[in-house]
């Protein structure tokens, strides 16, 4: 990380209301939004180049909405420091918006050639532009705020409303970057190496920095309609997400192609919720010699107990993460006769959340 980043990490993590709106928020959208068809076939490099071209194609409209939305903070904002920092986020999203041109004109498609906005692109940029105008909770527009502190309200729940998307989009480069390392060829390589970047990072930040000044002078109740915001917008990243077309085989969700209870086998980390102390090891042996006699299931750990990682160490079994673990699945689709997810012999995948189960199983949790 960039020393700029170092400070301003500081800046963000010592109570900020940025912060605590991202913890809020991705304990769960960010599981989704990673367990989607897309993103999963992203990140094995398997995603056909039709759908990533629509992507592209669609990430441009609301590229342009952000820009817009970026344009009309400024207005807003009443403090020249402010307005300076709108100004270099929205000069890295214009910058963005010339990659994507440069990349579909690399493939061979007219980037000035219009493709309308799908109905999940128009339900974010709508949203994202109202927020924008002042109407939020009934407001009156930016148009009819007379006092510099309205405006710079407005400023402040469109920079919340912007946040979100801003930090999804670092935290899934850094997630996605691992990938690279396991194939040098990998066909997204640029698009993942741009979020995953220091510069990505730093604008991540920037924004995170802007929206925790911009809300100090706020109060509860307004702070609240920001965190309303801000979790909408990342329910309709999510959403994005989700409705990118992939025209292929893909190891999730589960539900796709079977009944879950047929084929999953959870364990928990049993010490939570029983009140005998020495539960986990009974259970744990229990949990193994269950999965052991059905091989072909999908054994799931939720936790992270340790107990159980080591009777199960004693069996023979592996512990995998889930994520991962469907991700190399998803390379393997080509060379198998089935997407179906069978588990390998002597493997348990791990979660930290029930959040990514349920992605896992229904894709989101708007299906």
């Amino acid at each position: 990380m960039s020393t700029s980043s170092s400070a301003a990490a500081a800046v963000v993590t010592e109570g900020s209301a940025a912060r605590r709106f991202w913890i809020a928020a991705s304990s769960r959208e960010a599981a989704f939004a990673s367990y989607t068809p897309f993103l999963l076939s992203l990140a094995a490099g398997t995603l056909r180049l039709d759908s990533f071209r629509q992507y592209i194609a669609q990430d441009a409209h609301f590229l342009h909405a952000f820009a817009r939305a970026y344009e009309m903070a400024e207005e807003c904002a009443d403090d020249d420091d402010d307005k300076a920092t709108i100004t270099v986020l929205r000069k890295a999203i214009l910058r963005e918006l010339n990659l994507h041109a440069s990349v579909l004109e690399e493939w061979g498609v007219d980037p000035t050639k219009e493709i309308p906005p799908s109905p999940a692109t128009t339900k974010y940029t709508n949203f994202l532009l109202a927020t924008a105008t002042g109407k939020v909770n009934g407001g009156k527009g930016s148009d009819k705020m007379v006092t510099p502190f309205e405006k710079t309200k407005i400023a402040a729940y469109t920079v919340g409303a912007m946040t979100p998307c801003m930090r999804l989009y670092a935290y899934l480069g850094k997630e996605l970057a691992v990938f690279l390392k396991q194939d040098e060829n990998h066909q997204y390589k640029k698009w993942i190496e741009t979020y995953a970047s220091s510069d990505f990072e730093d604008n991540a930040l920037q924004i995170e920095e802007l929206l925790d000044k911009l809300s100090v002078s706020l109060t509860g109740e307004e702070l609240e309609i920001i965190g309303k915001l801000y979790q909408q917008a990342m329910r309709l990243e999510v959403e994005f997400f989700s409705a990118q077309p992939v025209d292929q085989h893909v190891v999730a969700p589960l539900s796709r192609y079977c009944d879950p209870k047929d084929k999953l086998l959870i364990f928990c980390d049993f010490d939570l919720t029983c009140t005998v102390v020495d539960s986990s090891a009974v259970l744990a042996e229990i949990a193994i010699l269950s999965y052991q006699k059905a091989s072909q299931d999908i054994g799931i750990v939720v936790g992270s107990s340790t107990t159980l990682r080591r009777v199960g160490k004693q069996f023979g079994v592996s512990f995998v993460p889930l994520f991962p673990g469907l991700v190399e699945k998803q390379r393997r689709i080509a060379k198998e006769e089935s997407s179906i997810f069978k588990a390998r012999s002597g493997i348990l995948y791990t979660v930290s959340s029930w959040s990514e189960i349920q992605a896992f199983i229904l894709g989101n949790y708007y299906s």
